[in-house]
């Protein structure tokens, strides 16, 4: 039976604690940087910028920290972006490829290290995540093994089908790989704790305070928000999937794309007989499951991509058939808790990180892999604004591509159909299930 009714119950809201309050924006103030957007992409801006001792920075959440992908989530935190290796090669080419895959790679540690740092309880598990195969096809993983060992110089351990069939009780997967370095936890927790580390620092921080306009100046840049105003030297935008509707061309490059999570009762035994295994798990297919166990004794499982912002009630049935397929003895689990939420992609499936306009920054796209890249981008334009850093450059060629909405979005929509379908009779035809 389910509790989530047609209202969505997001799991980290009901555990995370008392969050941080921070008001609305009254009157007019004045900043060296302004960043608009109160995810992990905002929070990481304004936080890189804290540590380097840049002073006068503000943040503008329209409703609350972390209510959009940031806090909705799967808390997976490992390397990479949307644009998988092989491609990001053909893309950039050896040497901007592994900067770029290497500046994730800092990011995951980064992560880690602010959450010890910071002292931040987010709930953090220190066991690398799995990457399982759904064919029976172990050139899948070697082939992708070898390329980041010898392109990237990324160590992934290869998990025979005996080990993991003793880590996960169902026929689907056969092996897989372990990430070093990755882990999983509560990123609702963790953001909260980066907000009051920028609280601590002098970062001005208001929540319930959108952007309603934003204007160029001589000396920088107006926003206009409900009861007060903003002037700025600079303004970074990190909006992800909600846009803000401020700057035409940022709003028209994103396509804000829905991915679906629930979260299970609590399960005990019944959990262990299934997963003996403290890891998170996806899997090798285009449209894969992702899971967790959560330190309550929950099953968190989520995947999914849609145009579609679904109800929970729809949420729950779409996931519930998914979970079945992998742990049959699961189906008939009580699910407390299921939502969807609005990722930003891009056309070109990378993140977009740079200055636009004299003084417009953009951190956005990240195309729901955006723990470790979110982390990247921050550290790129806060090292870019204080320092000068040029490095931001290394994602110039992932610019504000248009997404051609709506046909853009129901053209992302057909493509999720048929790699879908492609990957239904890929399984049909080599194990003879579907």
């Amino acid at each position: 039976m389910s509790t989530t009714g047609g209202r969505a119950s997001i799991y980290y809201d009901r555990t995370a604690g008392t969050p941080p309050r921070f008001p609305g924006l009254r009157g007019r103030i004045e900043l060296d940087t302004c960043v608009v957007g109160g995810g992990l992409a905002g929070l990481n801006v304004a936080q890189g910028l804290a540590e380097r001792g840049h002073a006068d920075v503000g943040l503008l959440e329209a409703r609350s920290l972390g209510f959009g992908a940031s806090g909705r989530n799967g808390g997976f935190v490992f390397s990479g972006f949307s644009l998988g290796e092989a491609a990001l090669l053909r893309a950039v080419g050896p040497e901007r490829a592994r900067a770029l895959h290497r500046g994730t790679r800092d990011a995951v540690a980064l992560v880690r290290e602010r959450s010890i740092r910071l002292g931040i309880d987010c709930d953090r598990v220190d066991s690398p995540v799995l990457w399982a195969n759904w064919f029976d096809e172990p050139g899948i993983l070697r082939r992708r093994q070898a390329l980041l060992a010898e392109q990237f110089g990324a160590q992934w351990e290869w998990i025979d089908r005996s080990t993991l069939r003793g880590w996960l009780d169902t026929p689907r997967y056969t092996d897989a790989l372990a990430e070093p370095g990755s882990f999983h936890f509560h990123p609702l927790k963790y953001l909260h704790g980066v907000a009051r580390a920028c609280e601590r620092a002098g970062v001005a921080l208001h929540e319930d305070t959108p952007a309603l306009s934003l204007e160029a100046r001589p000396a920088g840049w107006r926003i206009r928000t409900p009861d007060g105003e903003v002037r700025a030297r600079r303004v970074v935008l990190a909006c992800g999937g909600y846009l803000a509707g401020l700057v035409p061309a940022v709003d028209r490059s994103i396509l804000p794309i829905a991915t679906y999570v629930m979260v299970t009762e609590p399960l005990g035994d019944r959990l262990t007989a299934v997963m003996r295994t403290v890891s998170a798990v996806y899997d090798t297919r285009f449209a894969f499951d992702y899971y967790r166990p959560l330190a309550d004794g929950r099953l968190l499982w989520g995947g999914r991509i849609s145009v579609r912002d679904r109800a929970p009630a729809a949420v729950e049935r779409l996931l519930r058939r998914d979970l079945a397929r992998v742990f049959p003895s699961l189906a008939g689990v009580r699910i407390d808790h299921a939502w969807s939420g609005l990722m930003s992609y891009a056309r070109h499936e990378m993140p977009q990180v740079g200055e636009v306009a004299p003084g417009l920054w953009v951190a956005q796209a990240f195309g729901g892999h955006g723990m470790a890249p979110t982390t990247f981008a921050g550290e790129l334009v806060a090292s870019a604004i204080a320092e000068g850093d040029a490095r931001w450059r290394m994602l110039s060629d992932f610019g504000l591509v248009h997404g051609f909405k709506p046909v853009g979005l129901w053209a992302a929509q057909a493509t999720y159909w048929w790699l879908q379908g492609r990957d239904w009779l890929r399984g049909l035809r080599r194990r003879g299930v579907s």
